[in-house]
């Protein structure tokens, strides 16, 4: 096999190999002569089939399979041969007539195109100094926890007769409603429970319905929202033919010792350890989420070097293809908004080609330090996973073992938090006290945006490090990229319980 560098311009690699005719020759007739005990032919004894006619009848077909293995073996070789990293798989040009390297005519000739993975030095880690926001848990937010838990298990008793609704009430109604004096599908429900002020109905709905009483008819004309889901009733007028038959006030729940045995906790001390307890879980896990965004700031300051071209378009597709996926959920186009498409294209080739940089860093770090993910802990994931679809454990598992790339990932926010804590482990960190608010704002999004979208974008992928440096993203944790109109339309409302568009 020999093999010819034809271009090394940047990280861009094109190999050419040639792997003599006679070299294909000998491994066809190996594989023939393996064949000759396992086939069975009409006229020959097993075993005792000449070669000529093996040849004759299969000798094609065999080719074709010692060329397929032979462009495989010789691409690892000539990889490994140079010492390259592709950054993804290489493309395949077959140079000559494939016929005529069937026939043993020709050598085997062909170009292997690829990115290669930059090389690059790591920061030194100890010498990075980050910032942890940190929150202590308070006894008045455990208060603020219980109030919220008692307005959720508040219980609703019948307003005296002939008393009229108020907002906060919880009515039950039958509606039927129309478009033009015709009844539309969907729109009709009977024994409906509405708790008045809750929003669940579309703009007008509810308020139409404060100071109604038990027996009442009340017409409620509405407007659907122009952005509502059903597109055969966005925008359109409605009337809704609603007839009250129980109002109910909301009643006060005590919080005591009997309140805490609803949550099957013997007391209200242990209910409010309990949730202190769980509000520390969550203000540690909104510190490590601050601490990494900190981080990957950090390490895409410290980091410059050439990406691979390649790798940055897969990425920026993926990022404008979720873009438009959410324009169209919005019946727009990146047409409808206020910011040229040229500049929020250019926004986000800046996002996708940060999120390349951060992911061969943190591969690079994995690699250079044994970073790995165990079984065990990949098993953990996907029982956690399973567990997330109660009586379809069997299923979800059968999913992640015929889908590798589901698996992936699932390993790849594993190893994204064992190099992040691998990184914090050697940088200086400096706890810094704060309010809860301030805790629980997403450090993810972009305050000094000037254009008002919801970036979402240093939603950092990396690699893992088996990866193989194909381009698998962690899309465990992090949201997708998305960037919003830039004027967001009014929140959809659903339409009244039982309507199809809900």
């Amino acid at each position: 096999m020999q093999v010819t560098v034809t271009n090394a311009d940047g990280l861009k690699r094109e190999l050419k190999i040639q792997v003599p005719a006679k070299d294909l020759e000998a491994k066809l007739g190996a594989k023939l002569d393996e064949l000759k005990n396992q086939v069975r032919l009409k006229g020959f004894r097993p075993g005792k089939v000449p070669l000529s006619h093996l040849r004759k009848t299969f000798g094609k077909q065999v080719m074709g399979e010692v060329i397929q293995e032979t462009v495989g073996e010789s691409t690892q070789k000539a990889i490994e041969g140079e010492s390259l990293r592709p950054a993804f798989q290489p493309a395949i040009d077959l140079e000559g007539e494939i016929q005529d390297v069937i026939d043993g005519k020709s050598d085997l000739t062909f170009k292997m195109s690829f990115e290669v993975i930059p090389t690059f030095d790591l920061a030194d880690f100890s010498k990075v100094s980050l910032e942890r926001l940190t929150a202590e848990v308070k006894d008045e937010d455990i208060d603020e926890a219980l109030k919220r838990l008692a307005e959720n298990q508040k219980n609703f008793e019948p307003r005296a007769e002939g008393a009229k609704a108020e907002t906060g009430d919880l009515l039950t109604i039958d509606f039927v409603g129309k478009i033009d004096g015709v009844a539309f599908d969907g729109g009709s429900a009977e024994d409906a429970n509405l708790e008045l002020g809750s929003g669940r109905f579309i703009p007008g709905f509810e308020d139409q319905l404060v100071g109604a009483r038990v027996g009442d008819e009340v017409e409620v004309k509405v407007t659907f929202p122009a952005e509502y889901g059903a597109e055969h009733l966005a925008g359109k007028d409605a009337v809704f033919d609603v007839k009250v038959k129980e109002v109910k006030a909301p009643a006060e729940v005590k919080v005591d010792d009997e309140f805490a045995k609803r949550f099957g906790i013997e007391s209200l001390e242990k209910l409010r350890e309990a949730l202190a307890e769980q509000m520390k879980s969550d203000y540690d896990r909104m510190s490590r989420q601050h601490l990494k965004r900190a981080m990957l700031d950090k390490l895409d300051e410290l980091h410059s070097f050439e990406l691979p071209p390649t790798m940055v378009e897969q990425e920026f597709n993926q990022i404008w293809q979720q873009f438009e996926h959410e324009l169209q959920h919005q019946n727009k186009t990146a047409a409808d908004l206020d910011e040229p498409e040229e500049e929020i294209r250019a926004e986000y080739r800046k996002i996708a080609e940060r999120r390349v940089r951060l992911g061969l860093v943190l591969a690079e770090v994995g690699e250079k330090n044994a970073i790995t993910v165990t079984e065990q802990e990949l098993n953990q994931a996907l029982a956690q996973r399973a567990r997330q679809f109660p009586g379809q454990e069997r299923q979800v598992f059968q999913f992640y073992q015929q889908n590798p790339q589901a698996v992936q990932e699932l390993r790849a926010p594993i190893f994204e938090d064992k190099v992040v804590d691998f990184i914090a482990e050697l940088a200086t960190v400096t706890d810094k006290v704060v309010s809860r608010d301030e805790l629980f704002t997403d450090p993810d999004a972009d305050e000094h945006d000037h254009h008002h979208h919801d970036h979402d974008h240093d939603h950092d992928h990396v690699h893992d490090e088996n990866c193989d440096h194909d381009h698998d993203h962690d899309h465990g944790d992090e949201k997708p990229a998305k960037k919003a109109a830039a004027k967001k339309p009014a929140a959809r409302k659903a339409a009244p319980k039982k309507k199809k568009e809900d």
